[in-house]
């Protein structure tokens, strides 16, 4: 039997859940039944680089210089000839695009090659991800339309698109990218058996910790003014906030603590390779973002058996446990509310923020609790296992027993 030959297309291998999940899958992926390929563009320099991931799993990506996050004609062009003449070579039957200048410049060179080839019967089919909501917090509102209409034309030729929450797919319905019943949840995947070990910690210190790109979107403003409203609500613990990660705004996140008068108390800890030193680390981990999609960071807590406290953004209710069960304690006076998995809080409040760091700091039964419970979600809900079995099973539905490679 012919292998399924898989073409996956991303912009870049930065900290994150989108490189992680595909490196997994280029490397998870049965090797008797598929051949997987991988293409991606450059890291930026302020990024945090996978690669190193990459070459652990023996994953050797088709680097493409010019496909860049940033919107270049000029790149752009280059980028989609260079994709093209790829899926022309290696004939995939499945072009699996993530992230959205991939999906939009993978899509479009697959098209070609379909109408190209539309005579011989033969079609290559399409799949793209959406790993989190790129319609709000990045763009202005006319970028923002136009994206939306791309997205609502491209979706017309993919045959499944996916996302990784029920509340980004709902998201996605609502805008009119396409119908319901083309939209389908596979949950995000990776290697957790490591932070399943971690151990409670002895705590002598308390430490609250925020892991992500140092960029606007991650909003770490709020974690250091809810940083500084906790601080002056005077409590008698040490305690440290720390900061892991890097990027465009590190240093102007340095001088806004030190302006805060809080430096003392904040440590600006880079990007680390050793996970498990730092989530061993913490007591909570926390999370600012205006908008997300599934966050790996509070994935990886939970898997830790560590508290998470995190704004109401994408799909981070869905991680938490948003229900009308009993379990959910209702704080929306204070602006925030305390779930079966985590505290969820309003968006851009950091009152509200330190408010729920100090419920939780006053709560140390429901603490250990919700940790413990967050870490038996993350054993069922994404193991990289789990991943790869749903992806392989919807390749395999895709094409049909009967498929035919492409000339």
């Amino acid at each position: 039997m012919k292998r399924i030959k898989i073409l996956r297309i991303i912009a870049r291998l930065n900290i994150g859940g989108p490189a992680i999940h595909v490196i997994l899958l280029t490397h998870g992926l049965d090797k008797i039944r598929f051949d997987s390929l991988l293409i991606s563009g450059p890291t930026d320099k302020h990024e945090g680089d996978m690669s190193y991931y990459a070459q652990d799993k023996n994953v050797k990506p088709i680097v493409i210089t010019e496909l860049k996050r940033e919107l270049n004609f000029l790149d752009d062009i280059l980028a989609f000839i260079k994709i093209y003449r790829i899926i022309n070579k290696e004939k995939p039957d499945i072009i699996h695009t993530h992230t959205a200048k991939a999906g939009t410049l993978g899509r479009l060179a697959g098209i070609l090659y379909n109408l190209f080839n539309f005579i011989k019967g033969k079609r290559i089919k399409f799949i793209h991800t959406f790993h989190g909501h790129v319609f709000e917090g990045y763009f202005g509102s006319f970028k923002t339309r136009l994206f939306i209409l791309i997205e609502r034309f491209l979706a017309l030729f993919t045959d499944r698109i996916l996302t990784v929450s029920e509340t980004l797919k709902k998201e996605l319905v609502s805008l009119g990218i396409c119908p319901c019943n083309k939209i389908e949840v596979i949950p995000l995947g990776f290697e957790l058996d490591i932070f399943f070990k971690i151990l409670p910690r002895n705590v002598t210190s308390l430490n609250i910790g925020i892991i992500g790109r140092l960029v606007p979107i991650k909003n770490h403003r709020l974690f250091l003014e809810a940083a500084k409203l906790f601080i002056q609500s005077g409590h008698q613990e040490k305690f440290k906030f720390k900061i892991i990660g890097d990027g465009e705004l590190r240093s102007e996140l340095e001088e806004y603590s030190r302006r805060l008068n809080i430096s003392d108390f904040v440590e600006f800890l880079g990007w680390q390779k050793d996970l498990i030193s730092v989530y061993s680390s913490l007591d909570i981990v926390a999370l600012t973002s205006i908008n997300e999609g599934t966050p790996v960071s509070l994935i990886e807590a939970m898997a830790s058996g560590k508290v998470v406290v995190a704004t109401d953004v994408g799909g981070v209710k869905d991680l938490l446990g948003e229900d009308s069960d009993s379990d959910v304690i209702d704080k929306s006076k204070e602006g925030f509310r305390v779930l079966k998995r985590g505290i969820i809080v309003r968006p851009q409040d950091s009152a509200s923020f330190a408010a729920a760091l100090n419920f939780i700091l006053h709560n140390n039964a429901l603490m250990r609790e919700m940790g413990m419970r967050g870490r038996d979600f993350a054993k069922i809900k994404f193991t990289k296992e789990r991943l790869i079995r749903d992806l392989e099973d919807l390749y395999v539905s895709l094409l049909n027993s009967s498929f035919k490679r492409p000339l």
